[in-house]
């Protein structure tokens, strides 16, 4: 009887931890097999190959953007990628897009010591803030590297392979809403790939 008891007990622990996994409250935003959910912008090829978001130069060499359907206000966003050629990309939030151009804000992608990690506004203010040169380092260039962006009320971190490479507040980032994109920068010569997005909704109140 007690050898019965101590396995319904072992059951229910993993139970437990299943359905916590379950309620986690993440979204996948790429689902590993097509782009469902996502609109492409501009003329750059966005395909997946071998369960991995492929982001690549076309023949135009213009900006290109892959855009979530729905837009996300305050949310935790983890992300993996690895840069192949040049690997000048970024991940914009709070953000519109008509054709090839994006109002919005764009936590950086970019070759080392290029700031990968900070936050730039296209069509604005340009660089809102850079990570501190020490940090720069953070970055795995040529190898998978994890990113998170936390982006709440008006405050926005980020952080690259478990270093913080910004945090700050921002009143303009603070009444936007819009959606999440991928870029591709002009000039061509890019390749990105990506893999595990997911995204967590969160309360915009800390």
């Amino acid at each position: 009887m007690r050898i019965y008891t101590m396995k319904n007990g072992i059951l229910a622990c993993l139970m437990a931890l299943i359905l916590s996994g379950c309620n986690s409250g993440k979204t996948e935003l790429f689902n590993g097999k097509d782009l469902i959910g996502w609109k492409i912008y501009g003329t750059e090829k966005w395909y997946v190959e071998d369960g991995l978001l492929v982001a690549e130069s076309g023949p135009d060499k213009e900006y290109g953007y892959l855009a979530t359907d729905k837009s996300y206000k305050d949310f935790e966003l983890d992300v993996e990628f690895l840069q192949e050629a040049d690997g000048n990309s970024g991940v914009f939030f709070r953000s519109d897009i008509e054709g090839t151009k994006i109002s919005g804000w764009q936590v950086e992608v970019a070759p080392p010591d290029l700031h990968t990690g900070g936050v730039y506004e296209s069509y604005g203010r340009g660089w809102l803030i850079k990570p501190e040169p020490e940090k720069e380092k953070a970055l795995k260039y040529g190898e998978w590297n994890h990113m998170k962006i936390k982006v709440q009320g008006d405050r926005v971190t980020t952080w690259l392979n478990g270093e913080q490479m910004i945090d700050f507040t921002d009143d303009k980032i603070g009444e936007a809403n819009g959606k999440i994109a991928l870029q591709i920068h002009d000039g061509g010569g890019i390749k990105v790939y990506w893999r595990n997005i997911t995204l967590k909704e969160i309360s915009g109140v800390e």
